[in-house]
């Protein structure tokens, strides 16, 4: 299997780990699938990374693969019809000069139906946080979508993949509320993987281990560490102000910052009836993953974090995205 280059932290390195997730792509490239495969997870675990190599697994495997992603302006398509992609290339371009990003996600659909009607082989389409573009119901609208290339194609074809991933907790509930979606969580990575990662990067580093309390296996936030010539305090602040967390902590009784301040601590202090209007706000800051399924390795893409681990701000029911995220909460808290 050819292992796809990418970007990260101004270098090219090769991908990295993620062997259960790759092989669950084979599995699935060989039996086709009958639901959407949507993925989840903490923003920058490695879905995009994971996703890039899973479209070269399929078309090592034989299939027209369909890429994109609306956040990055990308839209790839290896296929083997060279006069259907570079008529849907030119609808791309021009719908990425608009800035319509939604559309782009749209444009997906409308070629792979097309992809269906010419080729009727093995056919992929990897979404990539098209739902961050969307609203909630459109999001749910678009997997309902993805779903009817599978069940209701313009004609027949001979396998079909279809998975689409995203960093929102909030578009997941509503996917989840329907019945047209296989929903998996993925984490960030384990320690051996993030391990090889770190010696990609150049230079003087600190310990693993001090790196690993810091991120927590998260390949973006090792990326915005060193960038950041490894200056944790820094990212911590920059989190603070960009999602507002004064502002959010400010917004709260003294009885939900009270609770805020036992979550820093153990974020499973939140898993109870009257702490739940809380928990919902921080998954709308994308701050914590809530409800984190049993550590059954079927359950999973790839390996599942510990039952639990107070190090990294993980609980058996609910973790924080990283520890910079816990600490985060922390800072805004004692600033407030």
């Amino acid at each position: 299997m050819k292992r796809v280059k990418l970007g990260f932290a101004g270098i090219q390195v090769d991908f990295t780990d993620r062997e259960s997730a790759l092989k669950l792509v084979e599995n699935w490239a060989r039996e086709g699938v009958v639901k959407v495969q949507v993925v989840y997870g903490p923003e920058g675990c490695g879905k995009t990374a994971w996703l890039r190599q899973s479209a070269e697994i399929l078309r090592e495997l034989g299939f027209n693969v369909i890429y994109v992603n609306p956040i990055e302006r990308k839209f790839l398509a290896e296929v083997g019809v060279a006069s259907l992609r570079s008529r849907f290339q030119e609808l791309v371009n021009s719908v990425i000069s608009q800035g319509a990003l939604t559309k782009l996600a749209w444009l997906a659909i409308d070629f792979a139906r097309e992809l269906i009607k010419t080729c009727r082989g093995k056919i992929a389409v990897i979404v990539d946080d098209a739902f961050q573009v969307m609203g909630v119901r459109e999001s749910a609208l678009y997997v309902k979508a993805l779903l009817n290339l599978i069940e209701y194609p313009p004609e027949q074809y001979e396998k079909i993949v279809v998975i689409a991933a995203t960093s929102e907790d909030v578009s997941k509930e509503e996917i989840g509320r329907h019945r047209w979606a296989s929903i998996k969580p993925m984490w960030n990575m384990p320690k051996d993987g993030f391990r090889q990662l770190l010696e990609y990067l150049p230079g003087e580093k600190p310990r693993f281990e001090d790196v690993w309390r810091v991120t927590g296996g998260n390949p973006k936030a090792l990326e915005e560490l060193y960038k950041a010539s490894w200056n944790a305090k820094k990212l911590v602040n920059d989190l603070v102000e960009s999602r507002k967390l004064r502002l959010f902590v400010k917004s709260l009784s003294n009885g939900e910052r009270a609770w805020l301040l036992e979550a820093v601590e153990d974020p499973d202090t939140l898993f109870t009836r009257e702490r739940m209007q809380l928990m919902r706000k921080l998954v709308e800051l994308n701050m914590i993953v809530d409800d984190v399924p049993k550590r059954e390795g079927d359950l999973w893409v790839d390996e599942p974090p510990p039952e639990k681990d107070s190090e990294l701000g993980i609980g058996k029911h609910v973790a924080w995205q990283t520890p910079l995220h816990r600490e985060a909460i922390r800072k805004a808290l004692e600033t407030t």
